[in-house]
Formats: structure tokens, sequence, C-alpha cells
């Protein structure tokens, strides 16, 4: 049986270009995507980026939803440290009223982990854990967060998002509410019922997104529900996510056993040379969000090339350069291949950047028809 592959699309906005430009082309990736045999099309949540434009997944999702007949849509992921349990609910709930049983809910802890990482940021960090192969898969050295958790930019982000004086709630404690309002079981500390509409009942897919061993992983295990673990954003830890969330496991009423998709990212094109140039820029637009100002608008290959690197920037984004998968078609299954294999994914989940548009589509179209082929292949 052939390993699925889905999409995440961040709907970057390209150098020169509008977030209406991003959008547009998000809503025309989903339908190709579609066309093209992908599983599930996920949208993130970025926030306060000046090039990125899906600060708003549930509505994006609908938007795309209502482009599309058969694929499933998601988000990848909803930043619930932000939101109450109840909102995500009816937004989600709202949907699949008017698109059943192709929705899918994914939850991550952004807001909770702002926190950890402001508290982090002021202890000296530990050793970073080197860089190792294996079974062919590189898991690079670890990357520390610390300065950009230290950045005033971090803090005023953080202080955006929420209303004054407000807390994240417990990650485990808004999955738990989450489930009980889709399931119409929620009841409050003092034992009063809460019914969601639209939501209660509805027939979405709830999943845990993480980017290591800790908490994520944790609850997504022992919940028995499914887990996308990060090689794209985090790749030094996907291993630890995915033994944790396999050693957590326990069966549940959506799962008997453990579900997992891994992401990775990619640029696909005719020859290696070709996409080793569209690919060119992603070095440059990594360092913009990791310096804190937050991911600029996806640069041209002819602006990537101007850019005179200093050994912090390419400290900055050393593990995601060497993890990104570059090259023609069958160079980018192969390695895909080598992630599914080492980490035992259930299914890949790709996210592709380039700044003309056409290129992006083309990597997404050729990644499938080799995937399909090499899957037939003796």
């Amino acid at each position: 049986m052939t390993t699925p592959l889905s999409i995440l699309d961040l709907s970057p906005i390209p150098s020169g270009g509008t977030a209406g430009d991003a959008l547009r082309n998000t809503l025309d990736l989903a339908r190709r995507a579609e066309e093209f045999g992908y599983h599930r099309y996920w949208l993130a949540e970025h926030h306060l980026a000046p090039g990125v434009a899906g600060a708003a997944p549930a509505v994006l999702i609908a938007l795309v939803a209502a482009a599309t007949s058969t694929i499933r849509v998601g988000s990848g992921a909803v930043q619930v440290g932000h939101q109450t349990a109840l909102s995500v609910v009816e937004q989600f709930g709202l949907i699949d009223a008017l698109y059943p049983g192709r929705i899918d809910l994914g939850l991550g802890r952004s807001g909770q982990r702002r926190a950890e990482l402001a508290e982090s940021a002021r202890k000296a960090p530990p050793p970073p854990r080197p860089a190792r192969i294996v079974d062919g898969l590189l898991i690079p050295e670890e990357f520390s967060f610390a300065s950009i958790a230290s950045s005033p930019l971090f803090a005023l982000y953080g202080a955006l998002l929420q209303q004054p004086g407000a807390e994240s709630p417990d990650f485990a404690d808004q999955v738990d509410d989450i489930a009980a309002l889709l399931a119409g079981t929620y009841r409050s500390p003092e034992g009063l019922a809460a019914h969601a509409t639209p939501g209660e009942g509805a027939d979405v897919e709830l999943w845990i997104l993480g980017s290591s061993g800790g908490q994520s992983a944790q609850v997504a295990g022992e919940r028995g529900l499914p887990f996308a673990a990060n090689y794209h954003v985090s790749p030094s830890n996907v291993l630890e996510a995915a033994e944790a969330y396999r050693a957590a496991f326990k069966p549940s009423g959506a799962l008997a056993e453990p579900r997992l998709i891994v992401s990775a990212d990619v640029v696909v094109a005719e020859d290696d040379e070709t996409a080793r140039r569209r690919a060119s820029p992603y070095g440059l637009w990594v360092r913009s969000i990791r310096s804190g100002a937050g991911a600029m608008p996806f640069p041209t290959p002819e602006e990537a090339a101007a850019h005179e690197w200093t050994e912090e920037d390419r400290a900055l984004v050393a593990d995601r350069l060497v993890t990104q998968f570059v090259g023609s078609p069958r160079t980018v299954a192969e390695r895909l291949r080598v992630l599914r294999d080492v980490t035992g994914a259930d299914e890949l989940l790709v996210t592709t950047i380039t700044h003309d548009h056409a290129d992006r589509v083309r990597s997404y179209e050729l990644l499938a028809a080799e995937w399909a082929e090499s899957a037939a292949r003796p």
C-alpha cells in the first residue's frame, strides 16, 4: 500500500506580492493538489509575519474546502494557547456543518510553549546534541531557541496574541475540553453541562502536532489520538517525538494503534540543479524567522544570492538547510522514503515554498507522479 502524501501550506507571500496573491495561490494549489492525488491539505497558523498570510486557519480552511470537493482539509495547527476550547470547537463545527467528513482539527501548543521558551531563555542552555545519521536519515545538531525567546519582539507578539492578564490553560486540559465539547460530554468542575452549536457531534478528525517528545506527544499518545511530528520545524527531535508518542499510546475509540504523520520541507524540479536554484532563497527566509522578526516575503533566487552571510547567520539556519529535501523527483522521493522508514510514519506531510507559484505547483505535481510510479515499480 502506498504511503499517503499530504500538504502543509503556510500561504507564503512572495517578494513583490501581496497577502491576496498568497491566498489566491493557496486556493489554486489546493485545487491542483486534489487533482494530483494528495490525501489532505493542512493550513498553518502564523502571526505577525510579513511573509505569511495564514493567520486565521479556520477562515482559510473554509475557503479551501469550498474550492475543493474530496481532499481532506485541516489545520496544522491551531494554536490553542491563544483561544478557548469553545471558540475552536464552534469554528470547526461550523465548517464541518457545510463540508462534513472532510475536516481535520490539528492542535498545537505554541501559546503554552511561548511561556516555557521565555523561561528557558533566562537559564544557561544545555550543550547541544551532536548531529548523527540514523539508517540514512540525518538528525542534525539541536538548535537552541533561547536567542529568539529573549527577543523583545517575542514578548510583544505574545502580548498581542492574548487579552491583558490572560494565561494559557494547560494543553492537556484544553485538548480534553475540545474533545468533550465535540462529543457532547462536557461538564464544568461544578458539574454543569455545555453544548456547542455548531460543534457538538461534528465529524472532524482530531490531531495533535508536536516538535519534541514533550507534552504534545504525551497527550496524543495517552488519549489515543493521531500525532504529527515536525521534521521540517525541529528535525533534531523527530525521532524523540515519534518514540515518545508510541511509548505513551493507549488505544481509544479513535485509534486502535498509533498513527503518525511526519513532515518535511521539499522542493522538486525536473533536475537537481533547477531544484537547488528554486530552493536557494529558503535559507534567507528561515533566517528571518529565527532572527525573531517573523517570516519575510519569500525572496527571489537573485535577492537571496545578494545576501552577505555571516557565521551567525549560517548557524541560525544550518539544521533546516541540511534537512530540506531538494532535487529531482527521484532524488526527493528516495529521501522521503528514508524519512518514512526511519520514523515509521504512516503518512508524510510535505511543505514546499518557492518564489514563483508555478514552480511550487510543479514541485507538488512532479513529486506526486514519482511517488505513485515508484510504488508501482517491482
